[in-house]
């Protein structure tokens, strides 16, 4: 028979669970338990912002399932990271709150700050497009009087360089850290002779222009660059014919820069010759692998599957992380100003667990997490970058995406 202490105790340590478990689980008293635990911990919002109409999660966007593209709402990863903190952060008498806000449109951004405002948040999880997301990082640290702003699904390259801010994390890997991946990879099997098929939308262009920094870098060749396009215009068909586009024969790998999906597709084995399709379906570089068998990876996927009824993607991954740095920074000094916050985490003084193996940190000049990326394909996972052999003076995860030397980040917390 547990004592009224200890029942206070149990309870308290799943912040989550202080009114339906412990009412569950000890009648009557569960409500002087629940006032108890809520009386000794200190609530600390967190904001999941994301855009209502986000084209992202359309229905029939959702139904096509493109590789690599979200498979619903990262809220459900941050429900799943919570849980995970909790007991933790219970310790220091913390406890995370999640507040979900869908934006109608960018011209609703500046009303929800003022109601985060409000309720005191300086801690947003970004679900958003680039320009959104811009425009939020703009906005949210002087109206907040103070901001942390931790990006999960933007892997723009522009926002971590020129158009950076100190006030954000990204935890979801950039563009140029994914075909730094990939480059690796194909050095590393010495396929080097490289056929590119780039798409006519700019997310089409922005990836095949990381992909060619990519090849320099590792001593690939692009033998050739040809557009695609889908279309029903038959003037417009031979840019649909797979096998007209991938006639000669001297390259070693097809890549294709696919940002929407439908094209990137229909390309493997519709080639003309036998070879391995990479970049946009294939093999790809991933953040998270449903099918990570290490590390606690199949852990994370099975509880994110049986809780959400999906498996989880990239995207879902950074958010759960996102709340993880939340937690570590709440952690390591609940009192701190989030300036301070910032600071540490960028400074890498604070790790994060990603169940990807290494403890996990940030860049300080751009505000990237630090990560390994996995490279499979739909069934499973082939590879792990940075690969086995490649050198960097000082942290090999920094031949991933830009190094501090190439940074055109200005902006430091």
């Amino acid at each position: 028979m547990l004592s009224a202490a200890h029942r206070v105790i149990f309870c308290c340590g799943r912040a989550q669970l202080i009114g339906a478990v412990c009412a569950s689980l000890f009648g009557g008293f569960a409500v002087t338990a629940g006032v108890a635990c809520a009386a000794t911990l200190q609530p600390v919002t967190v904001a999941v912002v994301s855009l209502a109409g986000d084209p992202r999660y359309a229905p029939k966007q959702l139904e096509r399932a493109y590789p690599e593209h979200p498979a619903g709402r990262v809220l459900d990863a941050a429900r799943m990271a919570v849980d995970d903190t909790a007991l933790a952060l219970q310790e220091v008498g913390v406890a995370l709150v999640l507040r979900d806000v869908q934006l109608a449109d960018a011209q609703a951004l500046p009303k929800a700050l003022a109601e985060l405002k409000s309720a005191r948040v300086q801690h947003i999880i970004a679900d958003l497009p680039p320009e959104l997301l811009r425009a939020l990082v703009q906005q949210a640290p002087t109206v907040l009087n103070g901001a942390m702003v931790l990006n999960v699904s933007s892997d723009s390259d522009a926002l971590r360089n020129e158009a950076c801010s100190g006030s954000m994390l990204h935890i979801y890997p950039s563009r140029q850290m994914l075909t730094d991946s990939l480059a690796q990879y194909l050095a590393a099997r010495n396929w080097r002779k490289v056929l590119l098929l780039q798409g006519p939308l700019p997310g089409d262009q922005l990836q095949a222009a990381a992909m060619n920094v990519s090849a320099r870098r590792y001593g690939l060749k692009i033998l050739q660059t040809k557009p695609f396009k889908l279309s029903g215009d038959p003037r417009d068909r031979d840019l649909f014919n797979t096998r007209l586009l991938t006639n000669e024969r001297d390259h070693d790998v097809v890549a294709v820069m696919d940002s929407h999906g439908e094209f990137a597709r229909i390309l493997p084995y519709a080639t003309q010759w036998p070879r391995p399709v990479m970049g946009s379906n294939g093999l790809m570089a991933m953040a998270w692998h449903p099918q990570w068998e290490r590390h606690g990876g199949p852990q994370i996927s099975r509880r994110f599957q049986k809780q959400v009824k999906r498996p989880m993607q990239s995207q879902d991954w950074a958010s759960w992380v996102a709340v993880k740095a939340v937690a570590a920074a709440m952690g390591e000094n609940p009192k701190a100003a989030i300036s301070q916050q910032l600071k540490q985490l960028r400074a890498g003084e604070l790790f994060v667990d990603g169940n990807k193996g290494p403890r996990l940190s940030f860049r300080s000049w751009d505000g990237q997490l630090r990560q390994p990326i996995l490279i499979g394909h739909g069934d499973g996972i082939v590879g792990l970058a940075p690969l086995e052999g490649v050198l960097h003076p000082t942290e090999v995860m920094d031949t991933l995406g830009t190094d501090e030397k190439e940074s055109k980040c200005q902006m430091r917390p």
